[in-house]
């Protein structure tokens, strides 16, 4: 249903280095750019993108929004993120079953957009 999502960003060439080695484990890679945002496709066919906000204002994650990314195993749910952490993310939620059928971790990205890892079922 989602055919993509869009996150905003204070300095679009570090969220382009964050993202292009943070989204490799779920087969990410850039798909479209402009110059003020960058675009990632995956196997799944939804897309992300990082972008400059269009107002010219500066970019602020959103109470209660996150960006979820689904993976195909619960080894690059770790994986990934490990990388975020690994490449200046921060932790909100540890790899872990979260109930019997979700598998994900949560993190926040450089700035500060809300992102989760998941693989279902």
């Amino acid at each position: 249903m989602i055919g993509y999502a869009t996150i905003g960003s204070n300095d679009l060439e570090k969220a382009k280095g964050f993202y292009d080695v943070v989204l490799q484990p779920l087969g990410g890679r850039r798909a479209f750019a402009s110059d003020r945002m960058q675009g990632y496709a995956g196997a799944a066919g939804a897309m992300l993108a990082v972008c400059t906000p269009y107002d010219g204002e500066a970019a602020q994650p959103g109470n209660g929004n996150m960006v979820a990314l689904s993976s195909p195993s619960t080894e690059l749910v770790d994986q990934t993120y490990a990388l975020a952490l690994k490449n200046g993310g921060s932790d909100e939620g540890a790899p872990g079953a979260r109930s019997d059928s979700f598998y994900g971790a949560y993190f926040r990205d450089l700035d500060g957009n809300k992102v989760c890892i998941f693989k279902m079922g």
